[in-house]
């Protein structure tokens, strides 16, 4: 934006206001008439001397007259925004109107009908801005216009550093409404008013088309109210005016580096259930990740809004990311400790035999058979049976040493059978505890998967609605 556009802008929303400024201000009624010896301005500013002396009290000729301030701004930046000390830094070209009884000329008669003095040498309005919470380090303007007619024009910028009730709750796709409080600071209504100058979507407008900052916030609109008071007495109150200033945050950069790399992560750690549970490769593999995830919102806090009592929702987005891949690393090591020690553990107990192996089971594709191992059993049972009782029917009369053969091999026979037994149950029960692995496995998946898009969807209703208000 070049210094002539900058001008322009600045201009335009001043001469429209000046013309509104002249229906509106009421004419003074008695006004003090300062005749020039020469049409220049070095004749009017002997012929305002007298003025000069005045500038210490309220410019008007009866005191029960009301100083009308007439007054509007346009804000030409968003500085910035302070979350932890609850500040909105703007920069803001202020106007201010008024009438001065003491001050009235010819324009024909002086050779101009408006003129550039010192803002000392006249009375200047205790108009303060109540959530101002800093000093203004704007340039100073050391003067002011006045006109013909008695009315003063008071134009400067002002460096805003305001108190601002901040919700970021839904932070970095927040709305925020802040205020700017004018009014005098001693007089009461009956001394002095304040009125807005323009319509508030013309402030609004005009603010729009001056913003030269392009950060992080983005001016929606600009309103303007006056508080009611019942008391009818303006002797009792001061006036004022309340402008409401709404800004959105633009939340590109921080879903380009908090929100994309989380989901990135939180999906990678989804898919590596499909790696063996029995193998060390998958607890490891979730062990780093949690460890990176760690080390990334570390890195990332500073772009973290500090609050005080409200939590925002991005940190319960990332505490949540966190504890699923704790939850998915706790359920791996129980997963593993299940497959990998299922030959040391005892039979899987009746109950868990029908809740996890037949009814979560068949709930999540997993049915649990065991034919074979039944099968096996059954002939090595049956074959031992018929070996025991071939030495019994060829059994003769006679013990002799051929008998006694066959009877120790029998005993032999028999014990190898036992022996296959116990092999072949505890293989069973083996197979019992490893199935009950698997379906927890798929259970916690299915369970990580629903959580995860039920909480996901939650939290992006509420943004998307927040950031459409």
């Amino acid at each position: 934006m070049t210094p002539e556009d900058t001008g322009l802008k600045r201009l335009f929303p001043s001469v429209k206001f000046m013309l509104v400024v002249l229906i509106l201000m009421p004419a003074p009624s008695t006004p003090m008439l300062q005749n020039c010896s020469q049409p220049n301005q070095p004749a009017l500013l002997d012929a305002l001397n007298p003025v000069f002396n005045l500038s210490a009290i309220r410019p008007v000729m009866n005191l029960t007259t009301c100083t009308n301030i007439t007054t509007f701004f346009t804000l030409y930046g968003i500085l910035g925004v302070d979350e932890k000390a609850q500040l909105l830094n703007t920069y803001i070209w202020l106007d201010y109107w008024w009438m001065n009884e003491f001050i009235s000329w010819d324009p024909i008669q002086c050779g101009t009908d408006k003129i550039a003095l010192p803002r000392e040498k006249f009375w200047t309005p205790d108009i303060v801005i109540n959530e101002f919470m800093n000093e203004n380090t704007a340039p100073t303007v050391p003067y002011m216009y006045l006109s013909s007619d008695g009315s003063v024009h008071d134009a400067l910028p002002v460096r805003v550093v305001s108190s601002c009730n901040l919700d970021i709750y839904t932070f970095p796709f927040d709305v925020q409404t802040c205020n700017l409080s004018f009014n005098s600071y001693l007089h009461s209504a009956k001394d002095i008013k304040i009125v807005l100058g323009l319509p508030a979507e013309s402030i609004s407008e005009f603010s729009k088309e001056a913003m030269a900052t392009m950060g992080e916030w983005e001016l929606l609109d600009i309103t303007a109210d006056k508080p009611p008071h019942p008391d009818e007495d303006e002797s009792t109150y001061i006036d004022m005016l309340v402008f409401h200033i709404t800004v959105r945050r633009r939340p590109t950069m921080y879903v380009v580096n908090l929100l994309l790399p989380s989901c990135f992560l939180i999906t990678v750690d989804l898919f590596s259930f499909l790696l063996p549970p029995q193998t060390v490769d998958r607890s490891s593999f979730k062990m780093t990740l949690i460890l990176g995830y760690t080390v990334f919102l570390l890195i990332m806090n500073d772009l973290l809004p500090i609050t005080g009592n409200t939590i925002p929702l991005i940190n319960v987005f990332f505490s949540l990311c966190l504890a699923l891949m704790v939850a998915s690393l706790l359920e791996t090591i129980l997963v593993t400790n299940l497959l990998c020690g299922s030959a040391r553990f005892p039979p899987v107990p009746r109950w868990v035999r029908v809740l996890v192996l037949q009814f979560l089971g068949c709930l999540l594709c997993l049915p649990h058979t065991q034919e074979e191992s039944d099968t096996e059993v059954s002939a090595v049972k049956a074959k031992s049976e018929t070996d025991e009782e071939r030495p019994e029917e060829r059994e003769p009369a006679t013990e002799d040493k051929a008998v006694e053969e066959l009877r120790s091999l029998g005993r032999d026979l028999q014990a190898v059978r036992q022996q296959v037994e116990r092999q072949l149950g505890r293989k069973r029960e083996a197979e019992d505890w490893m199935q009950v692995g698997f379906i927890i496995d798929r259970l916690l998946f299915t369970v990580y998967i629903l959580f995860l898009s039920v909480s996901f969807i939650t939290i992006i209703i509420i943004w998307v609605t927040s950031y459409k208000q």
